[in-house]
């Protein structure tokens, strides 16, 4: 080749060769500019051992015959800064004749362009790489925070396995023992017995995670320092502390199946930071629903005052009128109907207290107690029939219906609320009486269907 046309070409090669964002597409240039500027039959590039696998089998021209010693080799490495990416192989030039000082010259410069390009696509990987992480990260957190979830933890889990391309995102939390138990898992490819897997006291791999410190390891399966019986799954993975204001919330771990590539340091700095910002996110949002949980029971207490202080006095005083009332000489019929209205009235008060009593329960807690026991049963059977059943309590049944008793009375109402909910198109009203007054806890449960339903169920205190 003529050294103007040679210098034409090689500019042209130096400019192809710098135009790509890939790696690999960046040495495939380099690789094939070389062979065609030096007259080289093969050209390869020759990578080191640990070179990711987008980086091996760069070749053009023939593959060289097995066991064939190539004539007038010529080599030169290629750098990306301080890292040599590749060694640049040429040999059996098609004219025969050995490699110039030239040629080596031509070499080199196209692979220090190749280094400084691929320095390049690297550092804009990383910038991109960075950028999916920083906005996973924001995602999570507005999720948190907005109350866009029902389980905060599985939502990092999630997210960090897609951002780390994980197969499993998993979250442990310290157990009473002094261990560490995975409590939520996202593993679509493998959901089975992850969930309830346990680190055991004192593994070296949880005195660094209690203390802060984030775990990275090879192979799960081969490491000394794991211990649970899921890790013979996963080959590379890391664990992270998700620490905030001096609070371990747990661990996030993001395992890959075994034979997976390694993480890089790049991809173990921007996992560490998601976790760090993930458990301060999980942090505010707790604290959050702390706020709303107190705002509510606030609200609930001001509601119960009101119905109190107002409504229930208002009753009692409308019924104590209607009963003075009908002390009064008059007709019979007014007589009878004052006392259904003062029957009715009874009725409503018993409603109010049981209302109020429903509104001074934590919405976080299981029902506690006989009365919240049976209007947990009441609420239950309220989603099946399309209404809420009217629930009365007489006498101090928290005080005196025992457990013993309290068991075989919930038993007899759930059977009587069974057999309303299986006629439930005929029945639109349905009430629920327990009396605890005198020696004895009587249950009834009446209903309109039909001619009329009542159960009744009574037990000795």
């Amino acid at each position: 080749m003529q050294s103007a046309a040679r210098l034409t070409r090689l500019l042209e090669a130096v400019l192809d060769v710098g135009a790509g964002l890939d790696p690999r597409t960046t040495l495939e240039r380099l690789v094939a500019g070389a062979a065609e500027l030096t007259g080289a039959a093969h050209a390869c590039l020759a990578a080191p051992p640990d070179a990711p696998e987008d980086l091996t089998g760069i070749r053009a021209g023939r593959a060289p015959d097995p066991g064939a010693h190539p004539a007038h080799p010529l080599r030169v490495p290629v750098r990306a800064g301080d890292e040599e990416v590749g060694e640049l192989c040429l040999a059996d030039r098609s004219d025969g004749r050995p490699y110039t000082a030239e040629d080596e010259q031509v070499l080199r410069v196209l692979a220090a362009q190749a280094g400084l390009a691929i320095g390049n696509a690297r550092l804009y990987g990383t910038a991109r790489q960075r950028a999916r992480w920083l906005k996973g990260a924001a995602a999570v957190t507005t999720a948190l925070l907005t109350g866009r979830t029902d389980d905060a933890l599985t939502t990092v889990a999630e997210r960090a396995r897609l951002l780390a391309g994980a197969s499993a995102g998993v979250i442990l939390q310290p157990t009473a023992e002094g261990g560490m138990e995975i409590v939520t898992a996202s593993a679509p490819d493998d959901p089975d017995g992850i969930v309830g897997a346990v680190i055991a006291p004192g593994s070296p791999v949880l005195e660094q995670l209690l203390g802060g410190e984030p775990v990275f390891v090879a192979d799960s399966a081969t490491d000394p320092r794991m211990t649970t019986r899921v890790r013979h799954r996963f080959g590379p993975s890391m664990m992270l502390p998700l620490q905030a204001q001096g609070r371990l919330i747990g661990t996030l771990a993001l395992p890959r199946r075994r034979g997976d590539r390694p993480y890089t340091a790049v991809e173990r700095l921007l996992a560490t930071q998601f976790a760090s910002q993930a458990a301060l996110a999980l942090v505010l949002a707790d604290a959050r629903r702390g706020r709303a949980r107190l705002a509510v029971y606030e609200d609930r207490d001001r509601i119960a005052r009101d119905l109190h202080d107002l409504v229930v006095q208002r009753l009692f005083a409308t019924g104590m009128t209607l009963e003075s009332t009908l002390r009064r000489p008059g007709a019979d019929d007014v007589r009878d109907l004052l006392g259904r209205a003062v029957e009715e009235l009874r009725s409503t008060v018993q409603e109010v207290r049981t209302a109020i009593f429903a509104l001074q329960q934590p919405p976080a807690d299981p029902p506690a107690g006989p009365r919240g026991r049976v209007l947990r049963e009441t609420a239950t059977a309220a989603a099946l029939l399309g209404f809420a059943p009217a629930t009365r309590f007489t006498g101090a049944v928290d005080s005196v219906v025992s457990d013993e008793v309290l068991e075989p009375l919930l038993t007899a109402l759930r059977r009587a609320l069974a057999a309303v909910v299986r006629r439930r198109e005929e029945v639109t009203r349905v009430e629920v009486s327990v009396d605890a007054t005198g020696d004895a806890v009587r249950l009834t449960v009446r209903d309109d269907g039909g001619t009329g339903t009542t159960v009744r169920w009574e037990s000795r205190l």
